[in-house]
């Protein structure tokens, strides 16, 4: 039987994080220069930088697709063909694109260059879908607010050659796919534009029309008041049901997150989508091993959900309570040393006596190393590690590589 065919995608908002998702597994990364994307406070990439991004994807035969995606107003067009030549000269993978007017010009000075189309736009029919389609998109990132049977009759429905994208895991914002007004109309920030302050995670409280100076607490749980918030998505027990219905792209949000989110978020879909492919080969049913579950409570969040996929079976969708985390990203490994060492970075605390846990696309993920000795690089001991990004050698009995991360 053949396997599916599947991209897992990854955010990239700084370097670091996107050669960790690509250590991790991820088969392409999406990320944004420092215009024309959605999120404005991410690290992002300057053109020096988003060169050597491509060629450092190239050369490990992955994918980038850069984000030109925000709601476009006429004062954003004069420099955007210039923007959109330099992307096609450095061999960018594709641009995502939430306006057609954005599309336009692509089609203009970059006939060639892959089309993606963001869930910007609320891709949430087939006739819509089949628009883009002839339009030249290559590619629709749909509407997270679909089903899976939706979804199937999309993709019925258009060319076989146009690739669907959907996300899988991660914050989902309240609005109608993303396209909030609350952030600019409280702060004058856009979210449209990139530079959303997430006021749906504030506290609110109500007042009567004809008594506006008595405010009553809206109160759900002791941490607050989350009456806009959405859940985060998880659907790491379902991807063959997405692969069914046609799903190519399977997306994890998360450009503002950290490396350490990246990681370990990237990891437990590589690792489930290993599992996958190996039930599909041998026509199995696909069950998403418990420890990857696990996994996924190990970094921060809040409750999840399966948001829209199944329609009216999961109602589960408002937020009850803040972001939780279980564990902690303590050290970046940057080199195997000999004789028993491995040269860190370290990114939290840590002291002689802690047990920490290996993160690591090889064979030695949630192995546990006890440390009994730290050094600095002059070879001092240390007992308690507690400078921010020092670099330390310590104790470890196995041969960790380059982006592996211990945590707590």
């Amino acid at each position: 039987m053949k396997k599916y065919n599947i991209e897992l995608l990854a955010p990239a908002g700084s370097m670091e994080k996107l050669k960790v998702a690509f250590n991790y597994g991820a088969d392409a990364c999406y990320f944004a220069g420092t215009s024309f994307g959605l999120r404005a406070f991410a690290q992002n990439f300057n053109d020096e930088e988003l060169k050597t991004a491509v060629n450092y994807a190239h050369s490990l035969g992955k994918k980038c697709y850069i984000t030109i995606n925000i709601i476009a107003h006429n004062k954003d067009f004069p420099l955007l063909p210039d923007y959109i030549k330099f992307l096609d000269s450095i061999h960018v993978d594709a641009l995502i694109v939430a306006d057609i007017g954005i599309m336009s010009i692509i089609k203009k000075v970059a006939p060639n260059m892959p089309i993606h189309v963001s869930t910007q736009a609320s891709i949430t029919n087939k006739y819509t879908a089949k628009q883009f389609a002839d339009m030249g998109a290559t590619r629709l990132i749909l509407a997270r607010e679909l089903s899976l049977e939706e979804i199937k009759e999309i993709r019925d429905y258009i060319p076989k050659e146009v690739e669907l994208e959907c996300f899988v895991h991660g914050a989902m914002c309240i609005s109608y796919s993303g396209r909030c007004l609350l952030s600019n109309y409280f702060c004058g920030r856009d979210a449209n534009h990139g530079e959303c302050v997430q006021a749906c995670r504030w506290d609110y409280a109500i007042s009567r029309k004809d008594r506006t100076e008595e405010k009553f607490e809206i109160l759900e749980d002791e941490r607050g008041t989350y009456i806009l918030n959405s859940k985060d998505l998880n659907m790491i027990e379902h991807l063959n049901k997405l692969a069914d219905a046609g799903v190519t792209s399977f997306k994890i949000e998360g450009r503002m997150k950290s490396a350490y989110y990246v990681a370990t978020v990237v990891n437990a879909y590589k690792r489930a989508f290993d599992v996958l492919q190996e039930s599909k080969k041998e026509g199995k049913d696909y069950v998403c091993p418990k420890e990857l579950l696990e996994e996924l409570e190990k970094t921060s969040h809040r409750k999840y959900t399966t948001g829209f996929y199944f329609g009216s079976e999961d109602k589960e969708y408002l937020e009850s309570s803040q972001a939780v985390q279980e564990s902690e990203f303590v050290a970046l490994v940057l080199e195997y040393a000999k004789n028993g060492k491995v040269l860190v970075e370290m990114r939290n605390k840590f002291k002689i006596g802690d047990t920490l846990e290996v993160i690591s696309p090889t064979n030695t993920f949630c192995k546990a190393i006890t440390i009994t000795n730290i050094l600095d690089e002059n070879g001092n001991s240390v007992a308690v590690a507690d400078q921010v990004q020092a670099k330390l050698y310590i104790n470890c009995d196995y041969h960790l590589q380059p982006l592996d991360i211990l945590r707590r």
